[in-house]
């Protein structure tokens, strides 16, 4: 879901890529592979906590570094983003791409997914064209096995020329095997002869045109002065100097038969790329120049178009994907995805698919609401427990009553206020939400919101982006990255904010229970109260869509792109390391951000509600200034106030109330909602002050690790500044509308 102790806020700064050795004599190896082939459980199985983040040069793109060991070799590990194609479209695909053709790994393992084995070939051979130090990792042999797959590991290797490796990630013993592998891959003295693509006979003589004039540029071989317009008699020379002195030592160790390629299929990403890792720029060279432009005119005259060679690129490849397939992969039995295409019958479809998603939202919401009351109880008591005794200890020392209170008072009881309300749900939430992720439903829901998206003129993976906002929006922020538009991005990223984070669901929950559900608890109450809050947030998915169409139509025109979204196979999750996982990379991550920026803002407000002008504090004096606006929106002052001082944390916006409401100076915590419902009734709330309340809480601006994260994603404020005034604008707006219907019908 997006979430690492790099991806959002202050980790989001590009720190650039910094290969760490443990010793000089450490092998670097890029662990690549397409999404959902298990290549993250790979490499956290065999580096263990050996683990590096940071940030790839120049991109805001996450990179993992490990290192382990084998008996002959250390080896640096690094987990290149998940990609289909070396033909980038994204960042993602950038970086990817970049790394390989210019990161000097000294082998590269592509891992595949033995249950669609024919699709992952396509990234095999785009690797091998640029390096023969392949190794392929055939995954999830256990699951092909299920599905009556079987492969044959030593015919693989014998078509594709490179070394083969089955694995099952979770099991370390198929890691060791191909772990000696690696290790025989890195020692080989002579290079290998990997399968070659064979391409359209257009093509490949274009390749044979341009090709010399790379090699010998690449090795340094062209004389100085050489026309510019040499033609093809300059061409020829230079085919025949490379002949006699073959490029075998060039610098970048490029293959020039995989350059004359990207030349001739110009991508201008690529070429900047080039020109960096080389310290020139190829094209320039008069006698390379002369070559590519003879190949381009070749194809011209064959009747082939600029815009029509990828296509003809990208069919070879598939063509040759599926010949080598052919010779290695055998199905026992040819129907042995059907219950996962009728699966999809139904979880994809125009009828069911909807209904089924609000279902499982709202079971995942029932769950949480009714497992996290006991725990988040308990903590709390244990948590005020431990401030008793804090303020025991101040006494005895003699602190001043100030000091005391804005250490005790202020900041921990603010963060004993953030960690018990936050903490039960999130262990309950993210587990449940991993575990969607894990058995390969997410991308159902992409599929199926997909066509709502392209209506808005927006792009479907926006979808995938909206639920990682559940957990945390910052996070969402951070998943918008697999969007390849930046128009669509940037849609994406102005209105993840009307998807409510877990720290938005108390303040929704206690609302709900107390005006529209009852108080009383049980099962009954708490369905109840699920399924409202599933409403409420359907409401704000109608947003989203509301919303992007109006920015698309505006100021982010463009015409929606198309995008490749991949089924993966429904698994079954691993339940133990889901919750693990959840517990340590994401539940506890986002609680300690939480922590982090709820601490100076506890200390905040214990000054706003301690410190007295004339009879009234600072936080009855802002109060009482906000209120006449407030009231326009079906609020009040304190209401309006609570919510600008939970711009750090929006789950202390019910305790600000609280403690505006006493007058008191600290934070309050009552023991049940119905002393909680009598002191906001005796203060002036109604059915509507509810409604307005929870539609605010909806819809206003991002909290501040939020903003900061599509500070650092945009790389200026003009979007930080949109991002937060237009959810504001539209929950203002929509709570005037309806305290005005309501004050119209009283």
């Amino acid at each position: 879901m997006g979430l690492t102790n790099t991806s959002v806020g202050m980790g989001a700064v590009d720190s650039g890529l910094e290969i760490r050795k443990q010793a000089p004599t450490d092998k670097v190896v890029a662990i690549a592979g397409n999404p959902n082939v298990g290549k993250s459980t790979l490499f956290n199985n065999l580096t263990g906590m050996n683990q590096h983040t940071g940030n790839w040069p120049g991109k805001t793109v996450s990179n993992a570094q490990g290192w382990c060991k084998t008996g002959r070799h250390g080896y640096v590990l690094v987990d290149i983003p998940g990609t289909y194609s070396l033909m980038a479209h994204s960042a993602e695909e950038e970086v990817a791409r970049n790394f390989i053709c210019f990161g000097k790994s000294d082998a590269v393992v592509v891992v595949c997914d033995a249950t669609c084995l024919e699709r992952n070939l396509n990234l095999v051979l785009q690797t091998m064209e640029i390096s023969d130090r392949v190794l392929v990792c055939v995954n999830l042999l256990d699951e092909a096995k299920r599905k009556h797959i079987s492969i044959d590991l030593n015919a693989l290797s014998d078509e594709l020329g490179v070394p083969v490796a089955g694995t099952v990630a979770r099991k370390k013993k198929s890691l060791d095997r191909m772990m000696d592998q690696l290790d025989d891959l890195v020692d080989r003295e002579t290079a290998l002869t990997p399968f070659k693509v064979e391409y359209d006979p257009l093509i490949e003589q274009a390749i044979h045109i341009a090709e010399p004039a790379i090699r010998a540029a690449l090795c340094g071989k062209i004389p100085d002065g050489t026309a510019a317009d040499a033609g093809e008699a300059a061409v020829g020379e230079m085919a025949e100097a490379a002949a006699i002195s073959p490029c075998c030592d060039s610098p970048a160790a490029l293959s020039p038969r995989w350059l004359a390629l990207k030349l001739l299929d110009y991508d201008k990403s690529l070429m900047d790329e080039l020109k960096s890792y080389l310290g020139f720029d190829i094209l320039e060279d008069p006698a390379v120049s002369a070559g590519v432009e003879a190949a381009r005119d070749y194809l011209k005259a064959g009747g082939l178009r600029p815009e029509q060679l990828k296509d003809k690129i990208v069919s070879g490849l598939v063509k040759a994907a599926e010949a080598v397939s052919r010779k290695a992969v055998h199905f026992q039995k040819e129907g042995y995805n059907d219950g996962d295409r009728r699966l999809d019958k139904v979880l994809t479809s125009k009828w069911a698919g909807y209904p089924i998603m609000l279902a499982l939202l709202a079971l995942v919401f029932w769950i949480t609401i009714t497992g996290a009351n006991y725990p988040s109880a308990l903590l709390s008591d244990l948590l005020f427990q431990v401030q008793d005794r804090l303020l025991d200890v101040f006494h005895y020392i003699g602190a001043p009553e100030w000091l005391t209170g804005m250490l005790v008072l202020g900041i921990y009881r603010v963060l004993a206020w953030v960690v018990s309300v936050m903490l039960p749900p999130m262990a309950i939430f993210f587990p449940m939400f991993t575990l969607l992720e894990d058995s390969g439903y997410l991308p159902r829901i992409a599929y199926n919101l997909d066509k709502p998206f392209k209506c808005c003129h927006a792009c479907g993976k926006q979808a995938l982006t909206m639920c990682m906002g559940f957990g945390c929006n910052a996070a969402g922020i951070v998943g918008c990255r697999i969007i390849d538009s930046p128009r669509e991005r940037l849609i994406a990223m102005v209105t993840n904010n009307f998807v409510p984070c877990n720290g938005r669901f108390p303040t929704l929950i206690a609302i709900i229970s107390m005006f529209f559900v009852g108080v009383a608890g049980g099962a009954g109450n708490t369905l109840l109260s699920s399924l409202l809050l599933t409403l409420l947030i359907l409401f704000g998915i109608l947003m989203t869509f509301a919303v992007s169409k109006a920015l698309s139509m505006t100021v982010l025109k463009g015409v929606p792109s198309s995008f490749t979204l991949e089924l993966p196979p429904y698994r079954r999750p691993q339940i133990g390391k889901v919750i693990v996982r959840s517990i340590f990379d994401r539940t506890l991550f986002v609680l300690g951000r939480a922590i982090v920026v709820a601490a100076p803002a506890g200390l905040l407000i214990w000054i706003m509600a301690n410190v007295y002008v004339g009879n009234l504090s600072l936080l009855a004096h802002c109060s009482a200034f906000l209120d006449p606006f407030a009231r326009l929106m079906g609020l009040d002052g304190v209401i309006l106030m609570a919510f600008i001082l939970g711009l750090p944390a929006n789950e202390i916006v019910i305790p600000i109330i609280i403690m505006a409401y006493m007058a008191q100076g600290s934070l309050l915590e009552f023991d049940s909602l119905t002393q909680l419902k009598e002191l906001l009734v005796a203060n002036g709330w109604t059915w509507v002050t509810a409604v307005c309340t929870m539609l605010f809480s909806l819809m206003h601006w991002p909290c501040s690790t939020t903003l900061l994260t599509i500070r650092k994603e945009t790389g200026g404020w003009k979007w930080v500044i949109a991002s937060f005034l237009i959810p504001t604008l539209c929950g203002i707006a929509l709570c005037m509308l309806v305290a005005g219907v309501a004050g119209r019908l009283a």
